[in-house]
């Protein structure tokens, strides 16, 4: 039986001269169908350790005066559809397939939802297991639709090694063409620590994996490229510093998404990544695109105030003549200044006090790092946001106004329509589509905007490296007119 009716997304679609790509949809994996194939990896012993493991941390078993003094932050509540249709949707594959006309899409990049929750997990066997059991099990329940839905692999990141073993299994042996990575691991300061037991208990750092990491990751990058897979990041910042509410999950949600991937995205861009893989294309997902606008312009205003040229013409501390500066004092400051003039022209800066320009000046020439820049490699503010929005596809739900943001100068970002069907945002999959094309309807974007924003955006992410990403599926034509 096929539940497909008239939706408004379906009379959307219908009226566009255009396939629609979903840039992040979602499923929810049967968990007792799951457990055979983490079976299948690790043995019975594995499915009882994963079985073992509160991801909760005990929240629900702790007083509110245990919460306040253990600071557990409130873990993920209602989050799934409990509209029935929807949610069978969610977790059957073949009902999913069915059901794409319905919501206004032609073809749908499919990511786990149980992945979401182990990708970061410090246990490594925990963490790789699922990673391998997830990747199998979709693998092997999408096959049959593969012309509709491209599944993403699970790719854990905690060390290089780990992040190229599993994605080459997945592309190579199983044949996945998405791979899905967090775009950051929460590691215990080093020095921290040494200091305990239990390194979980001390404070941590975020390692966004492409600046300051104690790993190289560029093995990892250029397996990426040998793959032929664009790299998309889809993990948040939950129980991150400010977003630790004991109580309140909306008050930790609110912007996590977008909080890790800016912090993923200025990492790519201070590292270096971008300017030495020029190929790679990075999905950052689930954040909406309005960061990012913000981001590009911070990055290029910092660029014109904070690289090396206008450092050294603007804000060098050996710059200020201190023959004028007495007497500017002198003139202006009364007797004030003038019992004091002696310190003053010493020592004239608060940040930090009571060293002298020439100490500060000669500090940071000693170093050689007068230019935050160095390793991004650019010459100019443009090029600077030319890297930024050549490289970078930002997921982008429907109901989000700031998308439109995206295609408006300066900022001519590139957005991606992102479903997330199969979470608490979306309670009806038939809605999706018809609250994007709104965008329109109200003068926001254009046709040829949401032309972008629902079709090319994806298309190009996902073929800048494989442009036979799309063969053999029903978008194939389409894609082959636009590339």
């Amino acid at each position: 039986m096929a539940y497909v009716k008239d939706s408004k997304s379906a009379r959307v679609r219908r009226q566009l001269d255009h396939p629609v790509i979903d840039g992040d949809g979602h499923w929810l994996e049967p968990l007792p169908i799951f457990l055979d194939y983490l079976k299948q990896v690790g043995g019975a012993t594995l499915v009882e350790h994963f079985k073992s493991k509160d991801i909760e941390r005990g929240w629900y078993a702790m007083t509110r005066e245990e919460r306040m003094d253990k600071r557990p932050h409130r873990p993920t509540w209602w989050g799934e559809p409990a509209n029935t249709l929807d949610r069978a949707t969610a977790m059957v594959p073949k009902l999913f397939y069915e059901r794409l006309d319905d919501f206004g899409v032609d073809f749908c990049l499919l990511y786990t939802s149980l992945g979401l929750f182990y990708i970061g997990n410090t246990d490594g066997e925990i963490r790789r297991g699922v990673a391998r059991a997830v990747n199998r099990m979709n693998a092997e329940m999408f096959a049959p639709y593969r012309d509709r839905i491209a599944p993403a692999a699970v790719v854990p990141v905690h060390t290089p090694a780990e992040a190229i073993e599993e994605a080459t299994y997945a592309v190579k042996e199983l044949g996945f063409k998405v791979v899905m990575i967090a775009n950051h691991v929460k590691r215990p300061i080093p020095a921290l620590a040494r200091e305990v037991k239990d390194p979980s208990t001390v404070r941590y750092f975020i390692d966004s994996l492409a600046f300051e990491s104690p790993y190289d990751y560029d093995p990892f990058w250029r397996t990426c490229v040998d793959l032929k897979v664009a790299v998309t990041a889809h993990s948040g910042s939950m129980s991150w510093h400010g977003r630790e509410s004991i109580d309140n999950f909306s008050f930790n949600h609110i912007g996590h998404f977008a909080a890790a991937s800016h912090a993923f995205a200025r990492a790519l861009v201070f590292g270096g990544v971008v300017r030495r893989f020029p190929r790679l294309r990075f999905g950052m997902l689930e954040g909406g695109v309005g960061w990012a606008c913000n981001l590009v312009t911070d990055l290029v205003a910092h660029w014109e105030k904070r690289s090396a040229a206008p450092m050294e013409r603007h804000l060098r501390p050996t710059n200020l003549d201190k023959t004028m500066l007495k007497d500017l004092f002198t003139r202006y400051g009364g007797r004030a200044y003038e019992d004091k003039m002696d310190e003053l022209l010493a020592s004239p800066s608060i940040v930090p006090p009571f060293k002298t320009n020439e100490e500060l000046t000669e500090r940071e020439y000693r170093l050689q790092q007068l230019d935050d820049f160095a390793a991004a490699g650019v010459s100019s503010a443009e090029e600077l946001r030319r890297q930024f929005a050549d490289h970078f596809y930002f997921g982008a739900e429907a109901d989000d106004p700031t998308t439109a943001w995206a295609f408006r100068d300066p900022h001519r970002l590139h957005p991606l329509f992102s479903s997330d069907v199969s979470h608490f945002d979306v309670t009806d999959m038939t809605e999706v589509l018809e609250e994007a094309w709104e965008l329109v309807e109200h003068g926001m974007i254009t046709p040829a905007d949401f032309r972008e924003f629902t079709f090319e955006n994806a298309a190009r992410l996902h073929t800048a490296l494989n442009p036979d990403f799309f063969k053999g599926t029903i978008v194939e034509g389409a894609v082959t007119r636009l590339t």
